[in-house]
């Protein structure tokens, strides 16, 4: 296994909470309006989940996105 990052405990947790972000944005309902703002968060979120996957030894976090359904 690599080495983890150095900050590794605060960024899983931010890799958490965006995870959980982006599942209440995906099972909201909202109006058109609100779709494309929630769409646009969403993917900035994905963004945020990339860079932070980056940092980690290839598969770190696969357990944590299926827990978190």
């Amino acid at each position: 296994m690599s080495r983890l990052p150095e900050k590794f405990p605060e960024y899983s947790i931010m890799y958490k909470t965006i995870l959980k972000q982006i599942k209440q944005l995906e099972k909201t309902e909202p109006s058109l309006q609100e779709k494309n703002e929630n769409e646009l968060k969403i993917q900035r979120y994905k963004v945020e989940l990339n860079k932070i996957k980056k940092k980690f030894p290839e598969n770190y976090f696969d357990e944590i996105d299926y827990s978190c359904e």
